[in-house]
């Protein structure tokens, strides 16, 4: 039979177990929540900038309710490190409005591949990243731009699906090692 002393114990224990998991839920939210590079249109210059939250301070500070935000990085920085972050109501209002993947994959959905036609879905961002085909004919990964490009990229550029890009760069950069096969017209010949 548990003691008096085990019993409070044990409660406690639950008790604090019950009290982490919620923190640590709320924190794990806020940090997913704000990390990433954002694009917004810089106050003091009406010029899109790509910032980055401070998301571990974000999400400290959500233990104590409403996350508290404040920059880590900006692309006018350090000549403008001193501002006063009045951009961070922007994403106050819509954070997920402004984070760069999403511009991006919200561009992506219901467009069609530049080269082979076939529809985008979701983007998975961490393996086989679509790409663009620029006015010139030229196939970029998204890695070439900065983020407070997006706007103007996005206006004069076509999208490429992950295979395209590959196989166009490849055929592009080694065209010594590429055969032409003329297309096939009509359905495949069978195996009789």
């Amino acid at each position: 039979m548990p003691t008096p002393f085990q019993l409070v114990l044990g409660v406690a224990v639950l008790v604090g177990l019950g009290v982490l998991f919620v923190f640590g839920r709320r924190l794990a939210r806020a940090f997913l929540a704000y990390r990433g590079t954002r694009v917004v249109v810089c106050p003091e210059n009406r010029e899109m900038v790509a910032v980055e939250v401070d998301a571990r301070h974000a999400a400290l500070s959500a233990s104590q309710g409403r996350p508290d935000l404040r920059l880590e990085a900006c692309t006018r920085w350090p000549e403008k490190a001193g501002c006063g972050q009045e951009c961070l109501g922007q994403i106050e209002s819509a954070p997920e409005a402004c984070l760069l993947r999403n511009i991006l994959g919200d561009w992506y959905q219901g467009k069609s591949c530049a080269f082979c036609a076939r529809p985008f879905h979701a983007i998975h961002w961490h393996d086989h990243k679509p790409g663009l085909v620029g006015p010139d004919g030229t196939i970029m990964p998204w890695d070439r731009f900065r983020a407070e490009q997006v706007v103007e990229v996005l206006a004069s550029h076509r999208p490429v699906c992950w295979d395209c890009r590959v196989a166009e760069t490849f055929r592009r950069e080694h065209p010594e090692l590429v055969t032409e096969r003329p297309q096939r017209l009509g359905p495949p010949p069978s195996m009789a």
